[in-house]
């Protein structure tokens, strides 16, 4: 799909619906937190999501009640980004968030154990954190596609995370390499279509520009049809793109 066979501006805004506006750099506090949500304008349109570390949820969601953004959810990550914590440190760090008032957990799986033979670590991970979400968050499971590589290991990642119970599966942390690609989301757009669940996808890292973003969601629309492209199933994890986004219909 080229930029002229589409209506750019309608697209930024499309986008932008489908965005977790995102802050997860080692120098946060909570004026860059407060500037991030600066940035968001509702009279362009709003994202999905915001998704911080952990201890910002609290003043996200403060923050965005105040600012009449209530359906704008707030996610957080938990063992991040590396996927080595301990099982019972993850688990307190999620309960703690969902206190806090995180709406979404993006939990990165142990990928390190997929790739060494291991998937029961990977799902008992997953499984013990959709237990603590309940029916108080949804459960976003990063695989690390850049870092399993092959479509044989992130469709084995994708089946685990989708059998154990995520409601989103998602390509990266954003703190690697390789994050999201067309080919890795190929494959885990064809893991949720095969295993049949109600799971969505969100591809993160690497997804600067509307261009970008296209091909992604025309592929969405091709495997799983057009009205499944919405914030409750397919999302970008983003921090750069909001600024393409404005930009495009700043000229429109």
């Amino acid at each position: 799909m080229s930029s002229t066979e589409v209506n750019l501006p309608n697209e930024a805004r499309r986008v932008l619906g489908l965005m977790d506006l995102t802050s997860l750099n080692d120098h946060d506090n909570e004026e860059s937190i407060m500037a991030m949500l600066d940035e968001i304008d509702a009279a362009l349109g709003l994202p999905a999501a915001v998704c911080v570390y952990p201890q910002f949820v609290a003043l996200c969601k403060a923050s965005l009640v105040e600012r009449g953004f209530n359906h704008v959810k707030v996610a957080t990550v938990t063992n991040f980004p590396s996927g080595k914590e301990p099982l019972e440190k993850v688990l307190a760090q999620t309960r703690q968030a969902i206190a806090d008032g995180a709406d979404e957990i993006d939990l990165v799986m142990p990928y390190n154990q997929v790739m060494a033979g291991d998937p029961d670590t990977p799902w008992q991970y997953v499984r013990s954190s959709k237990d603590v979400c309940g029916q108080h968050a949804k459960l976003k499971v990063i695989i690390e596609s850049g870092m399993l590589g092959s479509d044989e290991l992130i469709a084995q990642a994708s089946d685990i995370a989708i059998l154990a119970g995520a409601d989103f599966i998602k390509t990266s942390t954003g703190k690697v390499t390789v994050n999201a690609t067309l080919a890795a989301t190929q494959v885990m757009l064809s893991r949720i279509k095969i295993n049949n669940k109600p799971v969505g996808f969100k591809a993160a890292g690497g997804v600067k520009t509307v261009s970008e973003a296209l091909p992604y969601l025309e592929y969405a629309a091709q495997l799983m049809g057009s009205d499944w492209i919405n914030a409750d199933n397919f999302r970008f994890g983003a921090s750069s793109l909001l600024t393409d986004v404005k930009a495009i219909i700043a000229k429109s």
